[in-house]
């Protein structure tokens, strides 16, 4: 049983360390934080479920934005080309809502 438990383990365990390290990868923890502005343009739609919130550029322009959520959750500035996606944390399991998007300004080592 143990060599069932060893051959076992390890894939799970490999597993384990590969997804989080493509997480870690995938999201960048913020050096600084992103200068907020107005709201932004209605042509700028947000999809939000429990697991993810996705934000499309419907503008002509390239929008800088981030999501404002009902508990103040930090959300990194994204710069989004006409026509893109970008994804954001969605509202997850304690109900935490999108309550809108913002325009912003990506963070600089020098901002604090």
């Amino acid at each position: 049983m143990t060599n069932l438990m060893q051959r076992i383990a390890r894939p799970v365990v490999l597993a384990g360390t590969a997804a989080a390290g493509l997480l870690a990868a995938s999201v960048a923890a913020p050096s600084a934080v992103a200068t907020t502005g107005s709201p932004a343009p209605e042509c700028v739609e947000y999809f939000q479920s429990w697991r993810y919130t996705d934000v499309h550029n419907g503008c002509g322009d390239t929008v800088s934005v981030t999501v404002e959520y009902t508990n103040g959750q930090w959300a990194p500035c994204r710069v989004i080309e006409p026509g893109r996606w970008a994804t954001f944390a969605g509202y997850g399991t304690d109900g935490n809502y999108v309550t809108g998007l913002r325009t912003c300004g990506p963070a600089t080592p020098g901002d604090a």
